[in-house]
């Protein structure tokens, strides 16, 4: 049998095969017979070298091409003919019941950390506190030594920094803050008294994370600059705060603090609300909650700005939002608010 009947029988062969085929499973089953990359066409035409004669291996080459482009329409007229049949059927046996309801979309909310910042910046926006905010990347000049943070001073250990830059001298002078309370010598720099300004933003510090402490966090921090500004006037604002935030039977406290850019410190407590005072793991069995740092700004940081120290007093706080977060809706470990499980974040 020479090589031009051998592809014509398989064309013949393969229009019986393919008029016969009633469903698409079978069509593709079909097509890797006779057009797959081991189908019998493709044997056909890399047994074309074998032919001696060039003048009928050409001949035969083009007629296996012109048969395998004629199978390739037949294929896909067969499909799309088979396509349109299938559609029908479903069509007549499976009516569209357009009362079904739609299926549900997914809503999204607000994360926890940013529902509790929220409501913090609502609770000293409604004391007359304005909102403002500061560079994440800040120069060594405001994150430490406008704040009485020179660079031998031993607080500086307190803040475990990210540093970006270097001067030609090879002192550290830029860094991502520690802390948002570089904004109390910006505002302060750029406005004169009266000011009641709270201050929220991302800090970052240089330390490993565990169920209390990120590499990351969210932190607000508050600056009140006026004529008369006394102790008892910080003590009320946040004693009002704590009691909007974690509800109003809480008490508060105050306890003695150091922080390097105020006099006097201190830091907030409120009575543990889980036991009630009588001592848990939550409150380490003392019956009270720290919930953040505070005090009187130093009368030499008003002074570097170009205030009247004599004549003007303030008060500054500073807090972390995740642990107010942490205390609200009692979750232990800090971890859980950044690992982006749906699982966890569909509670709040």
């Amino acid at each position: 049998m020479t090589s031009n009947e051998s592809i014509a029988e398989l064309e013949r062969d393969a229009r019986a095969a393919l008029g016969a085929i009633d469903s698409i499973e079978n069509l593709d089953a079909w097509k890797v017979e006779f057009l797959g990359r081991k189908g019998r066409l493709t044997q056909v035409l890399r047994g074309l070298s074998s032919i001696a004669d060039i003048e009928e291996r050409r001949k035969a080459g083009a007629q296996a091409n012109s048969v395998k482009a004629h199978l390739e329409q037949t294929y896909e007229a067969k499909l799309r003919e088979r396509q349109q049949a299938y559609l029908s059927s479903v069509i007549e046996g499976e009516g569209l019941d357009v009362t079904l309801p739609a299926r549900p979309l997914p809503r999204g909310r607000l994360h926890p950390v940013t529902q509790t910042l929220r409501d913090v910046l609502a609770a000293f926006a409604s004391m007359g506190f304005q909102v403002a905010e500061g560079p994440e990347i800040e120069w060594d000049r405001y994150n430490f030594e406008a704040l009485r943070i020179p660079a031998d001073h031993p607080a500086r250990d307190m803040w475990d920094t990210l540093w970006i830059d270097y001067e030609k001298d090879g002192s550290r002078s830029m860094l991502l803050r520690t802390h948002t309370s570089p904004n109390q010598v910006r505002i302060m720099e750029k406005t004169g008294p009266p000011i009641r300004v709270i201050v929220p933003g991302k800090c970052y510090r240089f330390e490993a994370t565990d169920p209390t402490h990120e590499w990351m966090m969210t932190q607000v921090e508050g600056l009140a600059v006026d004529e008369g500004i006394s102790l008892s006037d910080l003590k009320g604002t946040l004693a009002e705060f704590a009691r909007r935030i974690f509800g109003r039977e809480r008490q508060v406290a105050f306890r003695c603090d150091y922080f390097p850019f105020v006099e006097p410190g201190m830091e907030l407590r409120i009575d543990c609300f889980i036991c009630r005072g009588e001592g848990c793991r939550t409150c380490h069995h003392t019956g009270w909650i720290e919930i953040l740092g505070a005090g009187m700004v130093h009368p030499e940081i008003l002074t570097n700005v170009g205030y009247d120290s004599e004549r003007y007093t303030g008060f500054a706080f500073g807090m972390g939002i995740e642990r107010i977060a942490l205390l609200r809706h009692g979750v232990e470990d800090i971890r859980l608010f950044y690992a982006n499980d749906l699982r966890f974040l569909r509670q709040f």
